[in-house]
């Protein structure tokens, strides 16, 4: 699996107002990431893309409200509804050392500290005690959950795709 070069950042969910507003739900940990932005690609169901810039953010409840410099009217925008606004990796939050982006974790291997491969990393859960990682597992068994603790997780290599874990007892009943 390549590592991600595109990050979604929002998804259009309406608009706002009649000047070509748009209510946006973030996707991204922090939406006042919006203010920093100049632009996004917005990407249609279709595969289509377009290159916005941003003109104005504002603030509602659950929504960014975002104003694009290509766009003054309600009419122009109303066909947007469901589109994902996406970034490139470059202009991504940066990391800290040890914490990654979870596109990156997906469909990587999971292996044990031999070497053997036990699945695939096939979703995070975001809990509040730390994240889980559900393993598909290559046995055909039933899905894993893995704490993402320093007691489980011995390594991560995005660059060659896998995590090797310790199999603490009673992890893989």
């Amino acid at each position: 699996m390549a590592i991600t070069e595109r990050f979604q950042v929002g998804v259009i969910a309406s608009t706002h107002g009649i000047g070509g507003e748009l209510n946006v739900f973030p996707t991204t940990d922090d939406p006042q990431r919006f203010k920093k932005l100049k632009e996004v690609t917005m990407e249609s169901e279709r595969g289509e893309s377009t290159q916005l810039h941003i003109e104005k953010v504002k603030f509602s409840k659950k929504f960014v409200i975002v104003k694009f410099k290509e766009f003054d009217d309600i009419n122009q925008v109303e066909r947007f509804r469901g589109n994902k606004l996406t970034i490139p990796r470059a202009d991504a939050v940066k990391l800290e050392p040890g914490r990654y982006f979870i596109q990156d974790l997906l469909g990587m291997d999971i292996i044990d500290e031999d070497g053997n491969k036990l699945g695939k990393l096939v979703n995070v859960l975001q809990m509040a005690a730390n994240d889980v990682y559900e393993m598909e597992r290559a046995d055909e068994g039933n899905n894993v959950m893995i704490p993402a603790i320093k007691q489980c997780i011995l390594e991560t290599n995005i660059e060659e795709n896998y995590m090797k874990i310790h199999v603490m007892k009673g992890l893989m009943d």
